[in-house]
């Protein structure tokens, strides 16, 4: 059973392992030491900033790491996004990982972005779409999203994560159940 709950400061010395993590590194391509995780996730945990990160569970067993936020709240994502792509108002993005790499490959990161996604809904009532832009080059990433129901609506340049990538990004959307692109909800 996938379940989650918001990151806390004890668990900074696993995310850091996991950053850490090659298969994790090639995308998030993020600093591990104690200091940098405490500083780039500490506001989040403590409920200081508008973003969450979420502890996703397998079964009560920590495996991997979601981060949900409305793109409203981060004015420099939503400018470099809507300047290459349509993106709706209230719509809100995610960015996961899966923490060890003997779990990746066996459908946890579909099943841990479809939960999210559907949580989303109740969660982030003001939420029109999910948007996920994804490097072209991490396949096995945007084949999950696939697999989780988010179509492909672009292909997009967008800076990249880690400066060994172009800026080759697909942009992955699914809407609010009951609406369509364009329509306003009741």
């Amino acid at each position: 059973m996938i379940t989650w709950r918001r990151l806390g400061e004890p668990d900074f010395p696993l995310l850091g392992r996991w950053l850490a993590a090659p298969h994790v590194a090639r995308w998030w391509n993020h600093e591990t030491s104690p200091e940098a995780v405490a500083r780039d996730f500490g506001a989040a945990a403590r409920g200081e900033e508008p973003s969450e990160d979420l502890l996703v569970m397998l079964d009560g067993v920590p495996l991997g790491l979601v981060q949900r936020c409305r793109l409203a709240d981060y004015p420099e994502s939503l400018d470099e996004l809507t300047a290459v792509a349509d993106v709706p108002e209230g719509a809100v993005t995610i960015d996961y990982l899966i923490g060890d790499a003997h779990l990746t490959g066996r459908g946890h990161g579909v099943r841990m972005i479809a939960d999210v996604v559907a949580a989303t809904w109740n969660d982030c009532p003001e939420a029109s779409a999910v948007v996920v832009p994804v490097h072209t080059g991490n396949r096995p990433s945007w084949r999950a999203l696939e697999k989780a129901g988010l179509r492909r609506v672009a292909e997009i340049p967008l800076k990249p994560d880690n400066p060994i990538d172009d800026r080759s990004h697909y942009l992955y959307r699914v809407d609010r159940p009951g609406t369509a692109p364009g329509d306003s909800r009741p």
